[in-house]
């Protein structure tokens, strides 16, 4: 029975990365969209991390970072679905 324990605990904090994941898909998706509607030219309010300092950057470079950022959830989120496809697998 203790076999079977830290398996469920190992799943169950998979499935929470993985919805956390999807959470922030889901944000950063919002902000990709809500940056690429602004006007070009504008300018945007960045919040450094850790920090209630916000500087002004351009539009065009937050929505690149904003883009790649988004990108990188995406691909980690595509490992998790191909890892549990070769656990079902096997």
């Amino acid at each position: 029975m203790s076999g079977r324990e830290p398996r469920r605990e190992e799943e169950g904090a998979k499935l929470h990365q993985k919805e956390e994941l999807n959470r922030k898909i889901k944000e950063q998706k919002v902000v990709v969209d809500e940056l690429s509607n602004l006007k070009k030219n504008r300018k945007v309010y960045k919040q450094q991390p850790n920090s209630n300092i916000f500087f002004l950057v351009d539009r065009t470079e937050m929505l690149s970072e904003c883009k790649n950022t988004l990108d990188d959830l995406k691909r980690a989120h595509q490992e998790i679905e191909n890892s549990e496809k070769t656990k079902i697998r096997k």
